[in-house]
């Protein structure tokens, strides 16, 4: 079921999203593109980001170090090396950041999801916790980074917004 649920948090399928919805927020109001504009941009920074972090830390990934995991049918993932950062888990990061701007409710409920998926990556052996820890935190950082260059979540944002921030 966890490597199932690991493609929520897949590059390849976020970037997709991503530019469907930058695609369909061009007719809109300006808070809107404002808001396609910055889930391109950081989806795009957030797929580059770990793959030149990997090229710097050369970590084993936990699913080479056990025969255990083999045996009940989990898979090899990725390089063996690039274990750290977890590219999903930055996603992640960046995406429960970004629901900062959102209403309470669907605030909760993208972090819990974010949250989860991040740990899918260690349930199949993907990835050490600090992987997924640091991949998460990184992600936020860049998402929050980004608002500078885009403007996101503009003059729609209000306090309460900004309340757990």
């Amino acid at each position: 079921m966890a490597r199932t649920l690991t493609w929520g948090a897949d590059e390849k399928v976020l970037l997709a999203l991503a530019a469907a919805g930058w695609l369909a927020s061009r007719g809109c109001a300006d808070s809107l593109r404002r808001a396609g504009n910055h889930a391109l941009l950081v989806t795009v920074a957030a797929s580059l980001l770990p793959h030149g972090l990997k090229h710097m830390f050369d970590q084993t990934r936990p699913d080479r170090r056990t025969v255990v995991g083999h045996v009940h049918g989990v898979p090899f993932s990725g390089k063996r090396q690039d274990a750290f950062p977890s590219g999903h888990a930055l996603h992640m990061g960046a995406l429960a950041s970004a629901a900062g701007a959102l209403p309470a409710g669907s605030r909760g409920a993208i972090r819990a999801l974010a949250v989860g998926l991040s740990l899918t990556r260690i349930v199949v052996l993907a990835h050490w916790a600090s992987d997924v820890v640091a991949g998460f935190a990184l992600g936020a950082v860049l998402e929050r980074s980004l608002r500078l260059l885009t403007g996101y979540p503009g003059d729609t944002s209000t306090e309460d917004d900004h309340a757990d921030l």
